[in-house]
């Protein structure tokens, strides 16, 4: 049967209902269903499934970026070994969590949750670099915010002179040193990626609205390498009269010509992401996160890869977050590249 973007997924298809194999695909997707340190909210792990699901769902034509089918998108399995860290460093971090962080007599325990993240750390990264020398665009769908760490790092070591820009969609700064004992925490990825990841040129931050004094004082150290768009200040210049679009290109502007989105659903208003590990008041409507996306687009640099995390469903089969998560990957299958 010849395949038809305009009917409903067929039973046994791919991510969004398309029939391609991993070698007819130009943007590959690893699907990474690992939590171990959210502290607030729990259920990042199930994300990727819940967007495979809802995928079947997403309309392919796209009246912004097009026919971003054509480009061929497959999802990988879910990797057994991945599961199994989520579930052993989930058990030794969780009794930590409860009491709020680490203490002396937690050396154990922490060591464990550490070495789960290196393990993971290298698999995402070793499946990332092989999409890359296939000359296809890797995209990640977490997990909980730990889980891109692998994947940047391969497409710093890919991205050349000038280094990698990272466009990081987030409602926190996430660069708290070991938050709560865990040197991978799910809080701690843009500190890692700063610290361990010198590929990494600049940081350019949308829809922050969540952080630490500490946090602050790390961006400031950094100088130019991180940019940060406050929430509230986005919101104060439209309410003076600028324009979304400006403020978008403003932001893209900041960035290199070699760009990874890092795009945590938690930036989104809270409506769209209820069930969410953090969620903050505040935020991206889905509108304005496609135009910033497009805007991207727009500038002429390229997008080299992506990750989409912390889409958490909802109890008793609640679908609305996967519903939106898939929505917004196949934006971000949109930005990875030009379409017809």
């Amino acid at each position: 049967m010849a395949f038809d973007p305009d009917a409903a997924g067929l039973p046994g298809s791919g991510i969004f209902g398309l029939p391609f194999t991993r070698g007819q695909a130009g943007i590959v997707l690893v699907p990474v269903p690992f939590e171990a340190t959210t502290s607030y909210g729990q259920g990042a792990a199930q994300g990727p499934g819940a967007i495979l699901r809802a995928s079947m769902q997403v309309d392919l034509y796209d009246r912004r970026f097009g026919r971003v089918y054509e480009r061929g998108i497959f999802m990988e399995e879910p990797d057994g070994r991945i599961v199994e860290l989520c579930e052993a460093a989930r058990d030794a971090a969780a009794p930590i969590l409860l009491r709020g962080g680490a203490d002396s007599g937690d050396h154990a325990a922490v060591a464990r949750v550490d070495a789960a993240g290196d393990e993971l750390n290298g698999i995402v990264h070793a499946k990332v670099a092989q999409i890359l020398a296939e000359g296809k665009a890797p995209g990640l769908v977490g997990g909980d915010h730990s889980t891109p760490f692998g994947a940047i790092r391969a497409c710093a070591e890919a991205a050349g002179e000038g280094g990698l820009g990272i466009l990081h969609i987030d409602a926190h700064m996430d660069f708290r040193r070991a938050y709560e004992g865990f040197r991978w925490s799910h809080a701690s990825i843009m500190h890692n990626v700063l610290t361990r990841v010198p590929g990494v040129s600049r940081i350019v931050q949308v829809g922050i609205r969540d952080f630490g004094e500490g946090e602050l004082a790390l961006a400031a150290e950094q100088g130019p390498r991180v940019v940060t768009f406050y929430d509230d200040q986005w919101a104060e210049e439209m309410a003076g009269g600028t324009g979304f679009l400006g403020l978008a290109r403003r932001a893209v502007e900041a960035l290199p010509d070699r760009v990874y989105i890092s795009f945590d659903i938690d930036a989104l208003d809270p409506s769209l992401c209820p069930h969410t590990g953090t969620p903050v008041p505040g935020g991206l409507p889905f509108n304005q996160a496609v135009l910033l996306l497009d805007a991207l687009r727009q500038s002429g640099k390229r997008v080299v890869g992506f990750d989409l995390v912390e889409v958490s469903p909802g109890p008793e089969g609640d679908e609305w977050d996967g519903n939106v998560g898939a929505r917004v990957l196949y934006k971000l299958c949109g930005a990875a590249g030009p379409q017809r």
